[in-house]
C-alpha cells in the first residue's frame, strides 16, 4: 500500500493567493488554512496538506533576500515532518526567488516546487488551481519510496522547469516562464511525464542551509553608446562586491580602451564581474570572438549559459562563502545546482 505523503504549502504572497469579494468587488487573501474546503479536487490527490502563510503576504515587488531567508527557515523547520514543498510567490520575482532558494538548500532530497498564477485563485478563468494542483501532485510524486524530485523546480502552464534555468517571458500569456537553455523537467498532459534523465540526482547527505547572502552587487547592461560616465558611476558603487554584466551575443562588449581599463581596475580591486549574455537563449563563449577576448585576459569570468536571475543568485550566495578569489572563480563556473550546461 503506497504512503500517504505529507506536503507543505507555503504562501509568501502574490497573484495567486487573491480571491474576489463580490460585495466589494475587491481583492483580498485567500485563506490557504482553508483550502480542501475551497478546492476540493485536492482530496482526490494522495497526500495530506498543510498550509504556512507569511503574516503579510509580500508583493513580488517587495521580495528581498530578507524572505528568502524566512522560506528556507520554515523549510529547515518542517524539513523532517513532511515529504515535499509547494511554495506560493509573486510570479514577477519568481525566477529570481526560486534560483536563490536552489542555492540556499544543499544537499536537497525532497521536492521544492514554486508556482503562482497570472490571475486570482478567485477569479473564473484562473490558471491558479491548475498550477497549484499539479505543483502538489508533483510534489507529493514518489517512486519506490523515493521522491521523483529532489531539487528546486518552478511549476507554470503545463510544464516543470529547474528553477534557476527559467525567466518570466510574458505578463500577459498564462504561459509566462520559458527555460531557454535546459528543457522542461515535466509535462502535464493526460498524463503527467517526467523527464527523469533531466532530474538532479539527490546527494545522500544531510540537508545544509546556506544564509548567507551578499547584496553588494549590481547588473550593468550594455547598450550602444552606453558612456563612460554610467559605466564608471556602476563600478564605483560604495562597497561594490560582484557585478552581473549583460553583453551581446556570446559575450561581445566594446573593445574601447577605457571601457577595459574600467572593468580592470574594477576586477583588481576584487570585485568579481561575471559576463552573462543579454539573448534569451544561448551561452556565452569567452574568447570567441575579439570582441570578449580581452574580458578574458583581465579576468572577467565567463556565465556559460546561466539566466541573468540565476546569476544574480549565484553570485549574492558565493559571496556569503568567504571563497578567496580562485574558488570563487573555480565555483562559479561549475554547475552547483544544474545552473549551468557542463
Amino acid at each position: 500500500m503506497a504512503t500517504k505523503r505529507n506536503i507543505l504549502l507555503i504562501y509568501t504572497g502574490g497573484t495567486i493567493g487573491m480571491i474576489k469579494d463580490y460585495d466589494t468587488n475587491a481583492l483580498r487573501a485567500f485563506n490557504f488554512s482553508q483550502i480542501l474546503d475551497n478546492i476540493p479536487e485536492l482530496n482526490q490527490l494522495d497526500c495530506d496538506i498543510e498550509s504556512v502563510s507569511f503574516d503579510e503576504p509580500i508583493d513580488s515587488s517587495n521580495m528581498n533576500t530578507h524572505y528568502y531567508v524566512k522560506i528556507v527557515e520554515v523549510i529547515e523547520e518542517n524539513y523532517k515532518k513532511f515529504d515535499g514543498f509547494v511554495i506560493l510567490t509573486g510570479s514577477d520575482t519568481m525566477s529570481y526567488t526560486s534560483s536563490a532558494i536552489s542555492f540556499m538548500l544543499e544537499n536537497l532530497q525532497k521536492p521544492v516546487v514554486f508556482t503562482g498564477s497570472q490571475l486570482p485563485i478567485g477569479y473564473l478563468r484562473t490558471d491558479a488551481k491548475e498550477n497549484l494542483i499539479t505543483s502538489i501532485e508533483i510534489a507529493s510524486a514518489y517512486n519506490n519510496g523515493k521522491p521523483i524530485i529532489s531539487e528546486v523546480c518552478l511549476y507554470f502552464e503545463y510544464k516543470l522547469y529547474r528553477a534557476n534555468r527559467t525567466t518570466k517571458l510574458s505578463a500577459e500569456q498564462f504561459e509566462a516562464f520559458a527555460s531557454m537553455n535546459y528543457p522542461p523537467l515535466a509535462e502535464s498532459g493526460v498524463h503527467l511525464h517526467f523527464n527523469e534523465n533531466l532530474l538532479l540526482k539527490s546527494k545522500q547527505e544531510s540537508l545544509i542551509v546556506r544564509k548567507d547572502l551578499v547584496t553588494d552587487i549590481a547588473i550593468l547592461k550594455l547598450f550602444p553608446g552606453i558612456s563612460k560616465n554610467v559605466v564608471e558611476s556602476i563600478l564605483n558603487i560604495p562597497n561594490l562586491k560582484g557585478i552581473v554584466m549583460e553583453t551581446y551575443g556570446a559575450g561581445n562588449a566594446p573593445t574601447e580602451d577605457w571601457f577595459i581599463d574600467l572593468l580592470s581596475d574594477t576586477v583588481k580591486k576584487g570585485v568579481h564581474i561575471v559576463n552573462v549574455t543579454q539573448c534569451s537563449g544561448g551561452s556565452v563563449i569567452m574568447g570567441h570572438y575579439e570582441t570578449s577576448t580581452r574580458l578574458k585576459e583581465i579576468g572577467v569570468i565567463g556565465g556559460s549559459d546561466i539566466t541573468t536571475e540565476s546569476a544574480i543568485a549565484k553570485l549574492m550566495y558565493l559571496l556569503g562563502a568567504g571563497l578567496n578569489k580562485e574558488e570563487f572563480v573555480k565555483y562559479y563556473q561549475e554547475s552547483l545546482r544544474g545552473e549551468i550546461s557542463n
